[in-house]
């Protein structure tokens, strides 16, 4: 990511199987990450500025990793939140690709194991989805639990890290 327009919040929107993904930057470091009619997606502060360019480097990694070539973001990121969200954003990038965990697992992996309902909320949080894998974590029986970019989308990333992994076995 280019740093030139340093102070704007720069934005761009992109195609995937997931439907439009929203993109946006400051100062060189993705902020953003969010699908259509996803909950939680923040009102950024100051001017927008659409610049495509910007992210050519996400989008192509992005690409990569939806065609089964890319298991590993390597993005620069700002992500705001609190002490305890970026803990928990944190704890998501240790869950290994194709792998899912519960929100009691990550809670007691990020050394909080009585607070897995307030990591689902920093989960539902992640303002980068999918770079930072928050579709990984599962409710503690099993099922998907919640989603901010839907359960259908959640299900499609499961699915699609699932396939990836088995061929990548084989």
């Amino acid at each position: 990511m280019q740093t030139a327009n340093a102070g704007l919040t720069l934005t761009t929107t992109v195609g995937s199987p997931l439907g439009p993904l929203t993109l946006t930057s400051r100062s060189g470091r993705l902020t953003g990450l969010y699908m259509q009619d996803a909950a939680h997606v923040p009102t950024p502060a100051g001017e927008r500025v659409e610049a495509p360019g910007e992210f050519a480097d996400v989008t192509a990694q992005l690409d990569a990793y939806f065609a089964g070539d890319l298991t590993d973001f390597d993005v620069p990121l700002d992500l705001g939140g609190s002490g305890f969200q970026r803990q928990v954003w944190a704890g998501l990038r240790c869950i290994p690709y194709g792998g899912t965990c519960s929100y009691a697992q990550l809670a007691a992996a990020i050394g909080r194991p009585r607070a897995w309902r307030a990591v689902g909320s920093a989960n539902g949080r992640n303002p980068v989805a999918i770079i930072v894998p928050c579709h990984r974590v599962i409710a503690g029986g099993g099922g998907l639990g919640g989603y901010a970019g839907g359960l259908d989308r959640k299900a499609w990333l499961l699915a699609h890290e699932r396939a990836v992994a088995l061929r990548r076995r084989a």
